[in-house]
């Protein structure tokens, strides 16, 4: 359901279509904005203020970036009613010191070696990935609210960086680094974990 309905009331079915098609995307970015224990309750916001105003949702709109755009603010509303502003405007220097991705790319932003396809067949290779998961989660809890958001909207949600930029109110050149900043610790932690098992 990429396009409204001429109706401009919104059914059940359509509901649970759309709820299924985008509720795990819109948690991602709600997450990425105001954490794991609040997205929860942003989404569903976010879900009755679509079901409310599904009138206003034109035919020129994508229905992922329209819904996307209701977390975006219900998130910001949610940051405001806690006087969480302020984690936006974190763009202090990086200090993690060596740059995990400077080796990984030539000077076209090409990988230098393909990446390695992994494996999945034995309980021990699925085992070391639901603890991967696991650090890369508890990473994600520690990341700056800033860097976690523009991962969710930018990797998850598929989001261009104008539209991104928008909403969180930040430069294109803030987010680029914001962005790099963010998938460098996670390509940190994983090389981290394939070296040594440890998160």
């Amino acid at each position: 359901m990429e396009r409204a309905m001429p109706d401009s009331i919104l059914t059940d079915s359509q509901l649970r279509e759309l709820i299924g098609l985008h509720h795990n995307t819109l948690l991602s970015v709600a997450r990425g904005i105001v954490g794991a224990s609040e997205c929860e309750e942003v989404v569903q916001q976010a879900w009755l203020q679509a079901y409310n105003h599904w009138h206003q949702f034109g035919q020129h709109s994508n229905v992922r970036t329209w819904l996307t755009r209701i977390v975006i603010n219900c998130a910001k509303i949610q940051l405001r009613s806690r006087k969480r502003e302020t984690l936006f405007a974190d763009m202090g220097q990086d200090t993690h010191g060596t740059d995990p991705l400077e080796e990984r790319f030539n000077n076209r932003q090409h990988w230098q070696k393909p990446l390695t396809q992994w494996s999945e067949e034995s309980p021990e290779q699925l085992l070391m990935r639901d603890q991967l998961a696991r650090c890369l989660k508890a990473l994600l809890s520690r990341m700056p609210a800033n860097q976690r958001a523009l991962l969710a909207m930018r990797d998850h949600a598929q989001l261009g960086f104008e539209e991104i930029c928008n909403e969180l109110e930040v430069s294109a050149s803030n987010a680029r680094v914001l962005l790099y900043r963010a998938r460098a610790q996670i390509i940190a932690l994983t090389d981290h974990y394939e070296e040594t098992g440890e998160c």
